[in-house]
């Protein structure tokens, strides 16, 4: 229940409810109680001879005791329910929180299908403590003390003889505590890791058929889910344990009850038409923590899922927001690099080192290099996905440290290599950035991005879900509808890292005249291979090795015949 415990904070703005459900479940074991030890009364005075017209009244309040308890147990699973649904909601909202808190050395590190287990079981599993455990031990704490002070009234003897068995009842899940939580751990981790191999099998799955892997995936997935199978198990031998023992320490109280109180109505200590009343009083007074145990069985699951759905929840953010965030509404879009360094973890050498240029507002330059050479960490530490390990990157003059990561977002727009669209339509897609934009606005970034024509061939036209992850579109298809999308987010800075890698010469050319006609007063860094994309920029800038080796107007380099040269006659022999 330690490891529960910290859940207990994500019930902020949801306390009135629970208090109520809580009071509810209470109020539930107390006329479930009074109704058994009232209807046992009413047997135990039958029995000793007492006129039925005597247990009129009897009759009529057992019968009254009805209503609440119809409404006790509805209104407490009802409330419950309730409010552990809302904290669902509210955690599934924190854990996409984290999610944007993490950088992308975090996200890359960890398996997508373990993540997905996180954010979806894990969470999921969280409604077994907020619905059917919290109201449920604050009860099982509650009534059996009532109890035994009302057991204490009929007789001092009838409560101590049910103490123990009330204490050892509740001390089951602290037996095997420790063996609890390592098999929810181990069932956790064993159904992580079963999800993400799943999720690889599905987004390998074309790989897996086309080199006639699938029997060897096979295999995969049945070791995964063999060891969730076995996880289980032995967290379900337990649980066995554990129900024995609850059913056996019952039995045992039940019969202490017993004796105790037939010892004490044969010593004359208690009146014979009370003897039924006290067995009952001590039965149904066991009842609410054989409920607890009855749950606790599930909580070493619980509380790992707790474990997991927490640790993502407390991950820090990678890049910090400023306190007093800087005022970008005058802001010039002129991009400067200043002897910028950066490694991707302190023990790794830079990924570039001492790099240093400028991007005037209006001007296009692009970043040219081998594979490896730096240009897409430049772009990423421009879009802030890590902060600088040396030097400072500014727009305007501002170092964007300073600038908050919504007002960044608003200053850039990225076209990656890799497109990623998601299941919804292309008009929701294209909107992605600019979700006010009109169908006309829509329209106009389409065409610019030579992408109208092909959208008005698909089925619905705009309205076509795209597939999830864009699959039902070509690689050219998707580059082309990015390039739409960060041109209708109309932003100052625009960054294309291979953005039309997979377009054919021809179309490669239209579209970068088309990019090249509305970057009046907007700052362009292209990340390019390809000669004829080089050619449209205003400047390039060389790396090599994560540092600039040359920089200037792409025919200005190529006559120089140094570097740059080499890598175009390069680039040009093996085509």
């Amino acid at each position: 229940m330690t490891r529960l415990l910290p859940l207990l904070r994500l019930l902020r703005g949801h306390r009135r409810i629970i208090a109520v459900a809580i009071l509810s479940g209470i109020a539930n074991h107390v006329f479930t109680i009074a109704s058994a030890v009232l209807g046992a009364i009413l047997v135990g005075r039958a029995l000793t001879g007492t006129p039925p017209a005597d247990l009129r009244g009897g009759f009529l309040l057992l019968l009254a005791l009805v209503i609440p308890l119809v409404v006790a147990p509805w209104a407490e699973t009802q409330l419950a329910h309730v409010v552990a649904f809302r904290v669902l909601v509210d955690v599934r909202g924190r854990v996409y929180d984290s999610f944007a808190r993490m950088s992308p050395g975090d996200l890359l590190s960890r398996r997508s299908g373990e993540l997905g287990s996180t954010a979806i079981s894990d969470v999921e599993l969280l409604e077994t403590f907020f619905a059917h455990t919290l109201s449920p031990l604050v009860s099982a704490a509650v009534v059996p003390t009532g109890a035994l002070v009302a057991l204490a009234f009929l007789d001092p003897w009838l409560a101590l003889a049910l103490l123990p068995v009330l204490l050892a009842l509740a001390s089951v899940p602290i037996w095997l505590r420790r063996r609890a939580e390592a098999d929810g751990t181990a069932v956790r981790a064993a159904a992580g890791e079963l999800n993400a191999e799943a999720v690889d099998a599905l987004e390998g799955l074309r790989e897996v058929l086309t080199f006639g892997a699938g029997r060897a995936q096979a295999r995969r997935l049945r070791d995964r889910a063999r060891a969730l199978d076995d996880a289980r198990t032995t967290h379900s031998r337990r649980a066995g344990i554990e129900l024995a023992a609850t059913d056996a320490i019952v039995t045992l109280g039940v019969l202490a009850a017993l004796v105790t109180a037939g010892s004490l109505v044969a010593a004359r200590s208690l009146p014979a038409d009370l003897l039924p009343a006290a067995v009952v009083l001590a039965a149904f007074s066991l009842s609410p923590v054989t409920a607890v145990v009855d749950v606790a069985r599930e909580v070493g699951i619980v509380a790992a899922a707790a474990v997991r759905v927490l640790d993502l929840l407390a991950v820090p953010r990678a890049v910090p927001d400023p306190d007093q965030p800087t005022d970008i509404r005058d802001i010039q879009p002129r991009v400067r690099y200043s002897t910028v360094t950066f490694r991707y973890g302190p023990d790794l050498p830079p990924a570039i080192r001492g790099i240093d240029f400028t991007i005037e507002p209006g001007e296009t330059v692009a970043l040219v290099g081998h594979s490896g050479a730096g240009k897409s960490t430049s772009a990423h530490l421009l879009l802030r996905l890590w902060d600088v390990s040396e030097g400072v990157i500014t727009i305007g003059g501002h170092d964007i440290r300073t600038v908050a990561d919504t007002d960044l977002r608003r200053l850039i727009a990225y076209v990656p290599q890799d497109v990623h669209l998601f299941n919804i339509s292309i008009a929701d897609n294209l909107r992605l950035g600019r979700p006010g934009a009109t169908p006309a606005e829509v329209e106009a970034a389409a065409r610019t991005a030579q992408a109208h024509e092909f959208i008005t061939d698909l089925p619905d036209g705009y309205d076509t879900v795209a597939g999830e992850l864009g699959n039902l579109l070509s690689g050219g298809q998707r580059q082309r509808l990015a390039i739409a999308r960060a041109l209708l987010a109309d932003t100052p800075i625009l960054v294309l890292d291979e953005a039309v890698s997979n377009l054919d010469t021809e179309s490669e050319q239209r579209l970068a005249a088309a990019i090249t006609a509305t970057k009046t007063g907007r700052t362009t860094l292209v990340i390019a291979h390809r000669l004829t994309t080089i050619r449209t920029a205003d400047r390039v800038v060389m790396l090599e090795h994560g540092q600039i080796v040359e920089e200037g107007q792409p025919n200005e380099l190529l006559t120089r015949d140094g570097r740059f040269a080499h890598l175009v006659r390069t680039q040009l022999t093996t085509t």
